[in-house]
């Protein structure tokens, strides 16, 4: 097996691998394996596989060089290797990322890879069920780690487990760690200090809401008369305090189930059991409570949180809803009869419970920072998306947050349901608080008191101009930071209808914009019908170096001096691939005091879609290439087109059809008189070329299984140049001569007051969101205008800074000028049977410093009662001058209302 995987070629790695990842993944069950393999590695493995032909002399095709990889290279997922024992394995980095560090393959796709190129280490990692009413595999990449201490002996060890392992499989192995008898031991779930039994052996540590660094305490019990074992205490507070963080050797803990310990005591050899904190310093802190919700005790609220790896977007966003006055009193007094366990859109209370336990930990006396641990895990329990110790999105955070806890605190027990009426004309005030009333008939928590606004929608149909009016809640308002400057890009455009000649166009887009925006403003300059698309491609050396397809590409991956082209190609279903026509022009070159004639590449290939579905001959070929080139025909001309003949349609339509869009009709001409074939060769699946001027009723198989793309070249003698005006395929501008263009140079920030307004004006849905018409029973493109109608007593705005696509996220650094006081909204509100002012003034914000992978965000808090603002960064607080809060780092700002009497 070895012998024939080394010599196996890129192209029979490329089959070989694809074909057993689609049977692979077609088969997964749950207890398969699936194995880690570094992003690095596999992307120059892709790159290596994936060359494109070159054409070589005398019309030869090879493969450009790009360098095998050598073996797998997995290290940089691991903190190293153990080697103590056979139960000490591989632990992986805490912050890997899926597609962006790794890729995960199936069993048999690793064993040929490690067959190919050995290296590793192997990272295997099992397939989990993780539905709860049907049946949803996942690849649990980072089982359990627990922390096990041991009572009274006050030993401790770390181990990794499957959280689908059963309490039986964790009571098993805590004893086999610890040298224990099973009968005399009795384990307990140590999450929030409160002891939980473990008494349900069969019941699943999932199921037992057993998360990752949870404290499991294993209790050694004597054995009574009758059997039974006496224990410490049976539930309740443990007598043992608060236990310390423990942070095992990397190396010391297993993967994938698998267990190894790290035994021993604390830095200073006394126990790891501390001293535990009463719930009187809790009470203190609400005693002393002030009026405008700051504590008068300068040290309370004046703590840090612990960054566990990349936590500090939860800290941010955490430290600023804890200093929001409502929610501190709210939190600080008692709460727990509000909670709601009933909610099947909550979380049975319990991430209410663990953000009140972080609160209060935060607002007692003292400044020790705070290990935010039990929360941590509360929030994976709940949103997976968090788990691991990766960076993530404070906003994300702070929008799942705000709406876990109104659901678990909503006083609505069952929610009624309502249906919503039409507006028909009735009066904005009476639409909007029947919208109002009905929305607090089903969500009424603290969240919504505090937070809570509503909005004007309004709806027009283009078509028969019907309005549809509704008022719809917000918890936060996401306004756009408009860029600064755009970017002029040269496209050509070409079709493959023969309708029109190549043409540049030039359009201007946003700098940072996406694909999606260049091709949308592509298509209004070259006037694209309902039924094309354009395909954009990035050329090189003349040839198409990589089409760009996906419409979230940054612009910004297009360099400046890049040629661009796009085929304007009807819109068809699938089983398609693309003719892609490249052009060799014939040039003399000296070879040992010899001329001899040489094929060299030139021009711009011309792409055309060509169905897989029906039979395609080689003159259906010879049709669709003179189609391409019919616009560039010469006026006078002996060299015309072959005879017309059919080529199948993508829609798998009969040859018959009248609606068939890649049925070849004989290119329009303005002297067909010959039926001269064109010199045209094929590059088959096994890479050799065909003569296409020969056997022109011979089958082209047209695999869709091989690569997408049906390579054909054509050979442009200096006869043929004579009747092809081909300089249309020549020299393609570049994409951005000059670089990027200023629109207006801003001598001043970009106001809040801008964003607002950007976000309040009237534009059309994007065709992917488009509005059913109740008028016209037909999906519209309407427009949509946003006001603001009720605003909450927090107005809580993020502003847009970071855009999103499958593999590139991207920042803008605008600096915004936020007003701290007297942010003024009156104007801006549309309901003018409220004429009072709407005053807001900043108390918060959230900042992100940085690039995309190594961003780090803190919070700017004013303690209102010291009218002084403080810098939470982590676990260090330092006070700021009230100046120093505006940046360009600025995220998610927090105001509260201003109590204003006077009219508008």
């Amino acid at each position: 097996m070895m012998e024939l995987a080394t010599s196996a070629s890129p192209e029979e790695e490329k089959n070989t691998i694809r074909d057993i990842t689609g049977s692979s993944e077609a088969q997964v069950k749950e207890g398969d394996n699936f194995y880690l393999i570094t992003q690095r590695w596999w992307q120059g493995w892709l790159e290596y596989v994936n060359q494109t032909p070159v054409e070589g002399e005398h019309g030869s095709v090879s493969l450009s060089a790009v360098k095998k990889p050598s073996s797998i290279e997995n290290s940089d997922l691991i903190y190293g290797e153990s080697s103590v024992d056979s139960t000490s394995e591989i632990e992986l980095h805490d912050t890997l990322v899926e597609g962006k560090d790794y890729i995960l393959l199936p069993e048999a796709v690793w064993n040929q890879l490690y067959a190919w190129y050995g290296g590793g280490p192997t990272l295997a990692r099992k397939v989990i069920d993780t539905g709860q009413t049907h049946t949803e595999l996942a690849v649990e990449v980072y089982p359990l780690r627990l922390q096990l201490h041991l009572m009274p002996r006050l030993d401790r060890a770390a181990i990794r487990i499957s959280k689908k392992e059963t309490i039986r499989e964790l009571h098993r192995k805590a004893c086999e760690i610890f040298e224990l008898e099973s009968e005399k031991v009795r384990i307990w779930d140590y999450d929030s200090h409160q002891k939980h039994a473990l008494d349900e052996m069969e019941k699943t540590l999932d199921h037992a809401n057993i998360q990752m660094d949870h404290d499991i305490l294993v209790e050694v019990c004597d054995i009574n008369t009758n059997g039974s074992l006496i224990a410490a205490q049976e539930n309740g507070d443990a007598p043992y305090g608060v236990l310390a963080p423990m942070e095992s050797p990397k190396s010391s803990i297993s993967t994938a189930g698998g267990v190894s310990v790290s035994k021993g005591t604390s830095r200073n050899g006394n126990s790891v059991l501390l001293q535990s904190q009463h719930m009187s310093s809790v009470r203190d802190a609400v005693r002393t409570y002030g009026s405008s919700g700051i504590s008068t005790r300068s040290s309370s609220g004046l703590t840090g949180l612990l960054n566990l790896g990349n936590t500090c977007f939860m800290n941010s966003a955490i430290q600023c809803l804890v200093h929001t006055p409502e929610f501190t009193r709210y939190f600080l007094e008692d709460y727990y009869q509000e909670i709601n366990r009933q909610n099947p859109l909550g979380m049975v209370g319990e991430l209410a419970l663990a953000f009140g336990d972080l609160l209060r930990k935060l607002w007692l006396p003292g400044r020790t920072p705070v290990a935010p641990r039990p929360f941590k895990a509360k929030l994976a329990r709940f949103a997976p998306q968090f788990t691991g110790y990766s960076q993530h999105d404070s906003q994300e955070l702070l929008a799942f947050l705000l709406d876990g806890l109104h659901e678990d605190l909503n006083r609505v027990k069952h929610k009624p349901y309502i249906k919503s009426r039409d507006a028909d004309g009735r009066p904005d005030e009476e639409v909007a608080d029947e919208y109002w009333a009905n929305h607090i008939a089903r969500n009424d928590s603290i969240i919504v008191d505090v937070c809570q606004g509503q909005y004007k929608s309004t709806l027009v149909c283009p078509m028969c101009n019907k309005v549809s009016v509704t008022f719809d809640p917000f918890m936060y308002l996401s306004l756009p930071l408009q860029p600064t400057t755009t970017r002029s890009m040269t496209v050509t455009v070409f079709t493959c209808d023969a309708s029109a000649l190549p043409t540049a166009c030039t359009v201007s887009i946003p700098k940072h914009g996406r694909c999606r925006d260049l091709i949308q403003a592509l298509s209004e300059a070259c006037s694209l019908n309902h039924n094309e698309k354009l395909l954009l491609a990035e050329i090189r050396g003349h040839v198409i170096h990589r089409f760009i397809e996906d419409p979230l590409v940054s612009i910004s991956s297009i360099k400046d001096e890049a040629h661009l082209a796009a085929y304007k190609i009807p819109k068809l279903e699938n089983n398609v691939k693309y003719l892609q026509l490249r052009h060799r022009q014939e040039v003399r070159e000296s070879s040992n005091g010899q001329s001899i004639p040489v094929w060299k590449p030139c021009g711009t290939p011309l792409v055309s879609p060509i169905s897989c579905e029906d039979v395609v001959t080689r003159a259906n070929i010879q049709s669709m290439v003179h189609r391409m080139l019919a616009p560039m025909l010469r006026t006078s001309s002996s060299y015309t087109s072959a005879p017309p003949h059919n080529v199948p349609s993508s829609t798998g339509a009969s040859k018959d059809s009248k609606t068939s869009d890649l049925k070849c009709e004989p290119p329009v001409t303005r002297n067909s008189t010959a039926s001269q074939k064109l010199p045209l060769r094929l590059v088959d699946e096994n890479n050799e070329c065909i003569d296409l001027t020969v056997g022109e009723e011979k089958v082209v198989r047209l695999s869709l299984s091989s690569s997408s793309t049906v390579l054909v070249f054509i050979d442009w003698s200096q006869k043929l140049l004579k009747s092809y005006d081909t300089h249309y395929l020549e020299n393609l501008p570049e994409a951005t001569k000059c670089g990027p263009i200023t629109k207006k140079a801003r001598t001043e920030p970009l106001s809040l007051y801008t964003c607002l307004e950007s976000f309040l004006r009237e534009e059309p849905l994007v065709p992917e969101d488009m509005w059913y018409c109740p008028q016209c029973k037909e999906r519209r493109q309407a427009s949509k205008k946003l006001d603001l109608w009720r605003l909450p007593e927090v107005l809580v705005i993020h502003l847009k800074r970071f855009s999103y696509s499958r593999s590139i996220k991207h920042k803008l650094e605008t600096l915004v000028n936020f007003p701290i006081h007297d942010f003024d909204l009156t104007k801006y509100v549309a309901n003018k049977n409220n004429n009072r002012r709407q005053l807001y003034e900043l108390y918060a914000l959230t900042n992100h410093y940085g690039g995309m992978g190594s961003g780090h965000y803190t919070a700017h808090i004013k303690v209102l009662d010291e009218n002084r603002w403080y810098n939470f960064d982590d676990s260090h607080i330092s006070t700021i001058n009230e100046e120093e809060v505006k940046s360009a780092a600025a995220y998610v700002l927090f105001y509260r209302r201003v109590k204003d009497t006077s009219p508008v």
